[in-house]
């Protein structure tokens, strides 16, 4: 089984409700595509190194992720590249 860590970046106008409702969704995302939730970081807004679209802050949020195969995780890239609420996101597999 595959460990991977994802690490995204959501836009600070982004309401709470919403920041719920988007965090609800990549966690659907990876569960019903086979993946276990190992841990979930919610590590808060933060100033940036530099300005991405025009933001100087973003919400910083991890997840550890176990998987047999990587359909979860790519799943995961390809919502995270068509939101455009969140500004990046890195997937990082963990060798053991």
């Amino acid at each position: 089984m595959n460990q991977y860590e994802i690490m995204y970046l959501v836009k600070p106008t982004v309401g709470e409700e919403d920041l719920k409702k988007l965090n609800d969704n990549l966690q659907k995302s990876l569960t019903s595509n086979g993946a276990k939730i190992v841990d979930f970081k919610e590590l808060g807004q933060k100033e940036l190194a530099y300005e991405i679209n025009h933001f100087r802050s973003g919400y910083y949020f991890l997840f550890v992720v176990e998987a047999n195969d990587d359909k979860a995780v790519k799943e995961f890239d390809r919502l995270a590249r068509i939101n455009s609420d969140i500004l990046r996101h890195l997937v990082t597999r963990i060798d053991k």
